[in-house]
C-alpha cells in the first residue's frame, strides 16, 4: 500500500514539475511562425530549430529557399524573409534580404512558386509592420540573367493588390493590379516573363 502511495506521489510531482515545462514549449511553438508580432518578447534562444522553406525547380537543378530573418525578439523569426538561390550542389547563386534593421518595416513571403520552365523564381509579399496593406509587392529571380527584379517594373511600375498569382505558361504568369493610380477596381494582368526581362535587362552581348 505504502509503495503504491509512494509511485502515485512520484507520479505527481513529475507530472507537475513537467507542466511548466510543456507549456513552456507550447509557447514557444506559437512564437516560431505565423508572421505574428508579440505581446511579450520571446527568449533570444528561441525558435533555433526554425527551418527555411525550400523551393526546388521543377527540374531540379535550383533551390530557391525563404529563411526567417529572426530580427525582432517582439515577433515571429518568419515576420521578415531573406531569399536564398542555390544550385543543386549548394552553390551560392544570389540571395536578397527584405528584413528592416528594427523587424517591423521589411517584408516576409507571401507566395512563391517557380515557373514551369524553371527558369524564373516568383514570389509576392506583404509589409512586416502592416504599412500598405493593400499592396503585395511581386519580384522575379531570372536563372538566365541571375538576378532578382521587381514585378512592378514589368507593369509600368504599377503595383500588384493581391498576394496571389498563377502561371498560365511556361514561363507566363498572371497576377493582379489596380484599374488606374488609386483605384479600388482590381485589374487582371499576364506577363511573359521571358519578354519583360529582356525589355528590362537588355542583353549585354
Amino acid at each position: 500500500m505504502w509503495m503504491r502511495f509512494s509511485i502515485v506521489l512520484i507520479q505527481s510531482v513529475v507530472g507537475a514539475s513537467l507542466a511548466p515545462m510543456l507549456s513552456t514549449e507550447a509557447l514557444a511553438d506559437g512564437r516560431c511562425s505565423g508572421h505574428e508580432l508579440l505581446p511579450i518578447p520571446r527568449a533570444e534562444s528561441s525558435c533555433l530549430t526554425t527551418r527555411p522553406e525550400v523551393y526546388p525547380s521543377p527540374d531540379a537543378a535550383l533551390r530557391a529557399l525563404v529563411l526567417p530573418a529572426d530580427v525582432d525578439l517582439y515577433a515571429t523569426p518568419d515576420m521578415e524573409s531573406r531569399i536564398v538561390v542555390r544550385t543543386r550542389e549548394g552553390k551560392l547563386l544570389t540571395s536578397k534580404d527584405y528584413s528592416s534593421p528594427r523587424g517591423a518595416n521589411g517584408y516576409y513571403v507571401f507566395a512563391a512558386k517557380w515557373s514551369p520552365d524553371s527558369q524564373f523564381f516568383v514570389y509576392s509579399m506583404s509589409s512586416s509592420g502592416g504599412h500598405s496593406p493593400w499592396s503585395f509587392p511581386m519580384w522575379v529571380y531570372s536563372r538566365q540573367k541571375n538576378l532578382i527584379t521587381d514585378f512592378s517594373a514589368m507593369i509600368g511600375n504599377n503595383p500588384t493588390v493581391s498576394g496571389d498569382f498563377k502561371f498560365t505558361g511556361p514561363h507566363t504568369v498572371s497576377a493582379t493590379t489596380w484599374e488606374k493610380a488609386g483605384s479600388d477596381n482590381k485589374l487582371s494582368i499576364t506577363v511573359d516573363l521571358e519578354d519583360a526581362i529582356k525589355k528590362i535587362i537588355p542583353s549585354s552581348d
